[in-house]
């Protein structure tokens, strides 16, 4: 039942290796989140520069109110879509840790069976019924695994279309709110 220095070395590198790839998967999410923040950091920083000299070029009260009416939407706008990113970023980088751990998950199954074939064929007579129920047992959690994993994957599409339609209501409602302003303006 004692691992040979073989399989504990393979067993060792294989999870070195697991946590290298999701180490690497968390420091590519870090970099394009960095990424993402600059860039909207300098886009923010340009825009307001922009709207600071158009605001500052307003005849009278009306035309100001109407040009900060009018800049609401692009910012709204922008704003949605960075949080967009951010939010594909994060599921991008947990579907990936997902993959990982179901891999580990089916890895541990697949050892733990090997295991239990092997004492099945050094157990004594009548150890049957105990080894069919530890496989009963492991196949009753897996199966259990699975439709909480499934579950959750459901969640987060729901979740994610929920986001979608929210996002989209809301950029239209200040879109149309934008309209109304701009023609009370006028």
């Amino acid at each position: 039942m004692f691992a040979s220095p073989e399989q504990f070395a393979a067993t060792n590198k294989a999870n070195i290796e697991s946590l290298l790839s999701l180490a690497n998967s968390a420091f590519a999410s870090a970099e394009r989140l960095a990424a993402l923040n600059l860039n909207t950091a300098r886009t923010l920083l340009e825009d307001a520069m922009a709207n600071t000299k158009t605001l500052l070029s307003a005849k009278d009260v009306q035309e100001l109110v109407a040009l900060q009416t009018a800049m609401a939407q692009p910012l709204v706008e922008k704003a949605v879509a960075y949080n967009r990113s951010v939010y594909e970023i994060a599921s991008q980088s947990q579907e990936e840790a997902s993959k990982l751990i179901e891999a580990q998950i089916a890895d541990l199954n697949k050892a733990l069976a090997a295991a239990l074939d092997k004492a099945a064929k050094s157990a004594p007579a009548g150890s049957d019924v105990a080894v069919a129920a530890v496989k009963s047992a492991i196949a009753a959690a897996n199966s259990a695994y699975d439709s909480v994993s499934k579950a959750a994957k459901q969640v987060a599409e729901i979740a994610e279309a929920n986001v979608a339609a929210a996002t989209s209501a809301t950029v239209k409602a200040v879109g149309t709110a934008s309209k109304a302003s701009s023609k009370k303006a006028a």
